[in-house]
């Protein structure tokens, strides 16, 4: 059975794919799963769309961004501890969810 990881470039083609093709994104992220899982992401980034201290805004942040975000973390190649162990215990799936679930929600006018 394949495992549900795949390779650490992984969400680098998907954004690339997805930038090249000109269309949504992640049109395939499960939004809802993304929201349930938001929990733990709102502890630091706020739902509020506003940038709080060093911790950026991710509501509305579009997904293929959020996707190559999420990679250079699995692969060290952005340095922060937390979101380093964050984004390598979750599964693709859940990476996808979370992307497509935070690029739904726009940000405060």
């Amino acid at each position: 059975m394949r495992s549900s990881r795949q390779s650490p470039g992984w969400f680098s083609f998907v954004a690339l794919a997805a930038s090249l093709s000109g269309g949504p994104a992640l049109a395939s992220g499960d939004k809802a799963l993304g929201e349930y899982l938001s929990s733990e992401c709102t502890a630091c980034h706020q739902t509020s769309g506003r940038q709080v201290g060093g911790i950026p805004a991710i509501v509305g942040h579009p997904a293929d961004q959020f996707l190559a975000l999420m990679d250079a973390y699995r692969t060290r190649q952005r340095s922060n501890d937390v979101m380093q162990t964050i984004a390598a215990r979750l599964t693709e799936e859940e990476i996808l969810a979370l992307a497509a679930y935070y690029e739904s929600l726009k940000p405060p006018g």
